[in-house]
């Protein structure tokens, strides 16, 4: 058995003293979870942010490491991102 954590210890002990009750309807529930579940992982919100390139190859090299998927930057043509980024003159 690998090793618990004191809140899977807590769960565990409450499920072999028969504690846990089932619940009243269950296929309502497991809909429920699944919705709520369904909800956590749902992309809906979209950022831009500004780093460096090597902070952005190091970003890559992690995901790719760590086998997680990673957008490239993506150039943008509109004239918001046409303006001149350096500082403004004094």
């Amino acid at each position: 058995m690998s090793k618990l954590d004191a809140d899977e210890k807590e769960i565990l002990e409450a499920f072999e003293s028969g504690k846990l009750k089932p619940v009243k309807n269950r296929s309502r529930e497991w809909a429920r979870h699944r919705k709520v579940a369904e909800a956590t992982f749902t992309k809906d919100s979209r950022i831009n942010i500004r780093i460096s390139s090597n902070d952005l190859r190091a970003l890559q090299k992690r995901a790719l490491a760590e086998g997680m998927p990673y957008q490239l930057p993506r150039v943008d043509s509109s004239p918001a991102m046409s303006r001149s980024t350096s500082a403004p003159d004094v």
